[in-house]
């Protein structure tokens, strides 16, 4: 067995639960099985892994054996977590019942596999999972050549009519899901949209690949994958309210069909986040609030339900609309004593995460700190993205990551390092296409300041900034800077020199007594 085969069994080893871990070692019953159950016991008991160590305290065990031995584990592993998971994952559930179907059907036993098959279907079609109703339907053709009776011909009937049914919701989703896919990618690079040509763009692939649909045809799973898109759709065009309406029909779905909450559990969760990043866009606290009880209930649902995929999602999620939420109220000394607390479990949390995750995450984190007028650790998290090889991946937060780092470094008053970094900043936004107004006007406000300005001219030139940057928040290509980054409070703490937390608190608080 490879290194990499090796690595993959020890990972799979450690990522076991208890319950799952008694669950095999149940299982090995037999003689050959326990020899099984002991390699599994030493490779579990290594912090790294070693096949010496293995052969070591196993003298049973030769050397030529240890390759195949660990395949098998291996394999066997994944055959007890099937077992162990066949009640509370349905499609396990239905797979199995499909291969009894297929078993009974080999045996000749027409009418057992017929009962069987029409058994499963109700789970398949309860559960909405139309590939495995596909496959089922697939067999029931095959049981009708072997059975006979006067309802035969409207029973094909109704199959071929299912099949055709199956077939255009199969090819709806694929459709809904593949445009969902292009979009994210272009999402992924670039963030919100820059300009005319960038919506144009968007508007053409989504016209040319959206197909035909009535919506009140559609079946939930259709409705699933295109709620789904058009939220992420209208995200991508900052068009949040019309992103928020469908976000919620998605989510309202789910809620008046909780079958479907068990059977597409992680649909259901990116439902909610999709919910509250327009809730949180919005300002809609009080239903940001309620959301987040709902997202945060999940942790109580039955064990089995929450595999490591589950657990992480609702981690992260969590973790990112907590931190929104002390955005949105300006209560950033309290998100940075929140960070100390977590952060020894910080560096694993970050590992487990895809690259487009961390690049967020390290730009939240720095807003955090620089919101608390900790400018020399916002400058970390900022280096984290700045100094990244993965400029490709979304442009927009590598651009205003390097404006807010030139601003970190004027609080610091490290002027001597302003000009450079307003030039290396400038050649970055050149090269990715991305030198806007917004840009413009606070890197020629940085480049210009000089250590000997008075207090007086310094506040006129924070009231000029603020002056030319208010109206860019109301056009539509500009508007997405102030998504990024607040800069009107934190202009508004320079003039009436108080804490840009006590801006943004204020203003929060203002809001909520407008509700």
């Amino acid at each position: 067995m490879s290194k990499e085969r090796s690595d993959a069994l020890f990972h799979l080893i450690k990522s076991l639960k208890k319950s799952e871990k008694r669950y095999f070692k149940l299982s090995m019953v037999n003689a050959e099985e326990k020899k099984f159950s002991r390699l599994f016991n030493i490779i579990e008991s290594q912090s790294v892994f070693d096949d010496d160590e293995v052969l070591k305290k196993d003298a049973t065990i030769k050397p030529s054996q240890l390759s195949n031995m660990k395949a098998h584990l291996y394999t066997k592993i994944l055959n007890a977590l099937r077992d162990y998971n066949s009640n509370t994952l349905p499609n396990i559930k239905i797979r199995d019942m499909i291969d009894h179907a297929e078993i009974l059907f080999n045996k000749g036993l027409y009418k057992q596999c017929a009962e069987v098959i029409k058994k499963v279907k109700k789970i398949a079609v309860k559960g909405g999972n139309l590939e495995m109703q596909l496959e089922i339907l697939k067999w029931e053709k095959q049981v009708l050549f072997h059975t006979s009776g006067k309802e035969n011909v409207a029973r094909t009937n109704d199959i071929i009519a299912d099949v055709q049914r199956v077939n255009n919701r199969i090819n709806n989703i694929n459709s809904f899901s593949n445009l969902q896919v292009k979009l994210h990618s272009l999402y992924q690079k670039i963030g919100f949209i820059r300009s005319e040509s960038d919506y144009n763009k968007i508007q053409n692939v989504f016209a040319a690949s959206l197909p035909v649909f009535v919506e009140e045809e559609l079946s939930n799973s259709e409705k699933i994958s295109l709620y789904n898109l058009y939220t992420g759709y209208y995200f991508f065009l900052q068009d949040f309210e019309k992103g928020f309406q469908y976000a919620n029909k998605l989510v309202n779905l789910f809620n008046k069909n909780k079958a479907l909450i068990n059977s597409m559990l992680e649909a259901y969760i990116n439902s909610l986040n999709n919910l509250l990043i327009a809730q949180n866009k919005l300002l809609k606290y009080r239903e940001f609030q309620a959301t987040t009880r709902e997202l945060r209930a999940l942790n109580n649902l039955p064990s089995a339900q929450l595999n490591e995929n589950i657990r992480m999602k609702l981690l992260k999620y969590t973790f990112v609309h907590e931190f929104n939420r002390l955005f949105l109220m300006g209560d950033f000394e309290r998100g940075v004593k929140l960070m100390e607390r977590i952060k020894p479990g910080m560096e694993q949390f970050i590992s487990q995460i895809d690259m487009h995750s961390k690049v967020i995450l390290f730009y939240k984190t720095a807003c955090l700190y620089f919101g608390n007028d900790n400018y020399q650790t916002a400058i970390y998290w900022l280096n984290q993205i700045i100094n990244s090889k993965e400029v490709d991946l979304r442009e927009d937060i590598h651009g205003f990551a390097r404006i807010l780092n030139l601003i970190a470094h004027y609080e610091l008053n490290n002027m001597e390092l302003i000009e450079y970094y307003v030039r290396s900043t400038y050649r970055f936004l050149l090269k990715k296409e991305d030198l806007h107004l917004y840009q413009k006007y606070i890197l020629n406000f940085l480049v210009r300041l000089k250590t000997n300005i008075t207090q007086e001219e310094l506040v006129k030139r924070f009231r000029a900034l603020r002056e030319n940057l208010i109206p860019l928040a109301k056009d539509p290509y500009e508007r997405r800077a102030f998504i990024y980054f607040d800069i009107i409070s934190w202009l508004e703490s320079k003039i009436e020199r108080r804490p840009v937390q006590s801006i943004i608190k204020d203003k929060a608080l203002l809001r909520l007594s407008e509700i």
